[in-house]
């Protein structure tokens, strides 16, 4: 992952003291690094304000403190925690527009919770892409946990159903539901995921336990859009963030967090079914800067 302020080490050796020129700037690189004006703003006002009523000229000092307000804001509202329901199956519903490594992170899900010991079980709802059923079937067979799936373009939301039928009978864990990648644009395969919720809310009488956006995090300000489109369909319960060992610059889950107040969950950073782990700001902020 690239530096979220890419020099920042050249804007603390640059000034001397913290004039209008010293603020703009860290804002500009704020924003080349993917976070919104708003919310760009939003993080230099405060740390302005701390340093003015501490009297802080230390520009290390400051650097620290403009960490930890991203530290905050990654941290801030609704608990980033998994929980399990205590009436299994635990429901996990996976969305995401096309591209972002849906199928994939939730083999990593399946391996991560597996390791754990919990039992699983795969739900392949994407009914429509020709090769969906044989990726997530590869994966199953990988990881040596069972799929549930139809003849393509049949209903998403009869796999479902079954999928929790066959759960409830094997006293199964954790239900993990790949869904199509759409565009947040398609008014139909939104709905089709609403209509998925539906489903399960009408056979656990509870909504799903996770409803997680797969993000990828070199989309950039785009990003904002769809999880803004996705979120308001459906009341998302989590972001998981993949690719962070390319070349995201990050800012973007800043603005994410910051605005709709969705708590990142999981980052995965490698093609490994390995590479996920529960997300950690005061890591991830590590990274954006070193």
């Amino acid at each position: 992952m690239q530096k979220l302020i890419k020099n920042i080490s050249l804007i603390w050796n640059k000034f001397k003291k913290t004039d209008d020129y010293f603020w703009e700037e860290i804002e500009e690189q704020l924003i080349l690094g993917d976070v919104s004006i708003e919310t760009a703003q939003e993080i230099i006002n405060n740390v302005k304000k701390y340093s003015l009523a501490e009297n802080i000229s230390d520009l290390e000092v400051i650097k620290d403190f403009l960490k930890k307000q991203i530290i905050f804001i990654l941290s801030d509202n609704a608990s980033k925690s998994i929980t399990f329901s205590n009436l299994p199956p635990n429901v996990w519903l996976i969305v995401g527009v096309n591209g972002v490594g849906k199928t994939s992170t939730i083999a990593k899900l399946a391996n991560y919770f597996k390791k754990q010991g919990k039992s699983i079980i795969l739900t392949a709802a994407d009914t429509y892409r020709a090769a969906a059923y044989e990726q997530i079937n590869h994966f199953a067979e990988v990881l040596n946990i069972p799929v549930v799936h139809h003849q393509q373009f049949s209903d998403p939301g009869a796999v479902v159903y079954d999928s929790i039928e066959k759960a409830a009978v094997k006293q199964i864990d954790l239900i993990l539901i790949d869904t199509a990648g759409r565009m947040h644009t398609s008014y139909n395969l939104m709905e089709e995921l609403k209509k998925i919720k539906r489903v399960i809310f009408k056979k656990l009488n509870r909504e799903p336990d996770e409803i997680l956006m797969i993000l990828d995090s070199t989309t950039g300000q785009n990003a904002r859009i769809q999880v803004s489109s996705f979120h308001e369909s459906l009341n998302l319960s989590g972001i998981i963030l993949t690719k962070t060992d390319g070349t995201s610059k990050g800012g973007m889950i800043l603005t994410i967090k910051n605005e709709f107040k969705i708590p990142i969950k999981f980052i995965t950073d490698g093609e490994g079914l390995d590479d996920i782990e529960a997300f950690n700001p005061e890591k991830f902020t590590r990274m954006l800067f070193e």
